[in-house]
């Protein structure tokens, strides 16, 4: 397997915003980066038909074509983009040391700083209406989509501070919310509780599931059952809005690097840093609290500019 073995200066490990945005700014330092993009090139944002909500795009965009985008910007300055995995990692824990890492099971790379933007991934229920219409009125994000169902009537699933969250959020765009939650009582802090129970068009239906999604291209409604009664029933909804919490990805470094009790990555004071020198963080796989297509970019540019700083002070 050594004569595998890939010597480079700054490894990308993920490819959403805040990889190619890493890629942008660790490219025009002249790092060279290699990015690999995962099994899902671009991340979250390519099942997210419109974005609205990112500065420079007026009318707005297809994320797909958004990734697409800054997939371009990143190669312009000659960032190599490469589809593949990483699988496997052995990470120095010394200053000025090579960092390993396998790629799809065999190739091997030794790199002097990795920036990892492996992201986080929606928790979904698992339902195949669900998955179907995913993009067709099925969305895990509020902030991201709610503003298209402005004057609607639309469901939130969760019982927790996201889900409570996106429900407010959702109730000063929407004509009605119906907030689903499978026990007796919510699991969402007691401000939150409060600040639900006092919101004019929102519903709480408790003991509740959602059973299926109705519609064939685009949502037109929810079948939902009491899970104490049995008891079935469907509601009118344009929007059906998942909020049962996000995975991070990072399976990977699990013994490797610290993660906080949802394993999310922990980084050190506002940098990017990790506990091991050379080793990087950016986006949504340490950042539970805003999870936005720009907040994941500038954590990308604070990756590659950390990368930058490090690996200039090892040359001096």
């Amino acid at each position: 397997m050594s004569e595998n073995i890939e010597k480079i200066k700054c490894l990308i490990i993920g490819s959403g915003p805040a990889g190619y945005a890493a890629a942008i700014y660790a490219a025009r330092a002249d790092l060279k980066p290699v990015m690999y993009t995962g099994l899902e090139p671009g991340g979250q944002l390519t099942t997210t038909t419109e974005v609205d909500n990112y500065p420079g795009y007026p009318d707005g965009v297809d994320g797909t074509q958004m990734m697409e985008d800054f997939k371009k910007q990143a190669e312009r300055f000659d960032t190599e983009v490469r589809f593949g995995l990483a699988t496997k990692v052995a990470f120095s824990d010394k200053v000025g040391g090579i960092h390993k890492v396998t790629i799809d099971g065999s190739k091997e790379i030794e790199a002097e700083s990795v920036i990892i933007s492996t992201g986080a991934t929606a928790k979904y229920l698992g339902l195949p209406s669900e998955e179907r219409l995913k993009g067709g009125g099925v969305s895990a994000c509020a902030t991201c989509d709610g503003f298209f169902y402005k004057g609607q009537d639309v469901i939130v699933v969760g019982g927790g501070d996201t889900a409570a969250e996106e429900a407010t959020y959702l109730s000063k765009l929407c004509k009605k919310v119906t907030l689903l939650v499978r026990r007796d009582e919510m699991r969402a802090s007691k401000a939150m509780q409060h600040r639900v129970a006092n919101t004019e068009n929102l519903e709480v239906l408790y003991f509740t599931e959602l059973d299926e999604v109705l519609g064939d291209q685009v949502v037109e409604g929810v079948r939902v059952v009491n899970n104490k009664t049995g008891e079935k029933r469907e509601i009118a909804v344009t929007g059906v809005f998942i909020a049962i919490g996000h995975k991070p990805n990072t399976e990977l470094f699990n013994g490797i690097l610290d993660m906080d009790e949802t394993g999310y990555l922990i980084t050190k004071g506002k940098s990017t840093k990790t506990k091991l020198p050379g080793v990087f963080a950016a986006g949504d796989v340490q950042d539970k609290e805003y999870r936005q297509a720009i907040t994941a970019a500038g954590t990308g540019c604070m990756a590659a500019l950390d990368a930058e700083r490090y690996l200039a002070a090892l040359e001096n």
